[in-house]
């Protein structure tokens, strides 16, 4: 299917892609429906991305794509008519194996308004990391659907190699292979890299020099977003740290009324 989209919606993907700045990134508190995405505007955000762990858990489903595609694009329409702001959606991997069917589902997320989508190369439920090529196709796959809808969409590439646990060594040579997949999808039409569990700073600043897109770090509470900011990271994103925040306040309060 052709997306459609509107003067409006060009606009804002022209922005958003102008917030990945080098050393002034652009940071994302995210969000899991319309009410979230209008209080996160209200604190002066400049864009709003969606968490499909967040917005899974809110509906009752474990993240790895257990969340109803039907239902997430009609979530996602909420969220971008509840603010003027641009929204990036996160389409975890895709809903789909082959590349043609990722293009069809990012096709009905333009459709929804988004300007951009993370989009991450591990198997949902499985943990394994698609090979480069594999995960390259899949991305240009993307990138034909939002020229075929005319939007420079942002495709937000998600590497996972370093998000595979503590048997993993984060090491050097874990960054060349980073490196290698950075170059291959930002040659298939990626904006960005978004490297969850990447959180040493020497390697952090090595990757932003060597990559060719720029780079997105993941955050919480700890993360001083200056050190991020002085070693050249484009984009700060929180994941699911605001909604377990959330629900956590939630749940304390509800304590506090019916002890």
């Amino acid at each position: 299917m052709a997306a459609s989209t509107g003067p409006d919606q060009t606009k804002k993907a022209e922005a958003f892609k102008g917030l990945h700045v080098p050393g002034n990134p652009l940071v994302l508190y995210n969000v899991w429906d319309a009410g979230s995405a209008a209080a996160v505007a209200k604190s002066g955000a400049k864009a709003i991305a969606t968490s499909s762990w967040a917005v899974a858990k809110a509906h009752g489903f474990k993240d790895g794509e257990q969340y109803p595609y039907e239902r997430a694009i009609p979530n996602l329409r909420e969220i971008v008519n509840s603010v003027e702001l641009p929204v990036t959606f996160d389409i975890e991997s895709g809903y789909g194996e082959e590349a043609s069917a990722v293009g069809e589902n990012v096709a009905h997320a333009i459709s929804a308004g988004a300007v951009g989508c993370n989009f991450e190369d591990s198997v949902p439920g499985k943990g394994s990391i698609r090979d480069a090529a594999t995960q390259a196709a899949r991305i240009r796959a993307i990138r034909e659907a939002s020229d075929e809808a005319h939007l420079p969409f942002f495709i937000n590439a998600r590497c996972d190699l370093f998000f595979q646990g503590p048997s993993v060594k984060h090491d050097e040579a874990l960054l060349a292979a980073l490196v290698d997949r950075a170059s291959a999808y930002a040659e298939a039409g990626a904006d960005g890299l978004f490297v969850p569990g990447l959180a040493t700073i020497s390697l952090i600043a090595q990757l932003v020099k060597k990559s060719p897109i720029p780079i997105n770090i993941l955050a919480d509470s700890s993360t001083s977003l200056q050190m991020l900011a002085d070693n050249g990271v484009s984009r700060i994103s929180y994941g699911a740290t605001p909604y377990i925040d959330a629900l956590n306040a939630l749940e304390q309060a509800a304590r506090a009324v019916n002890a």
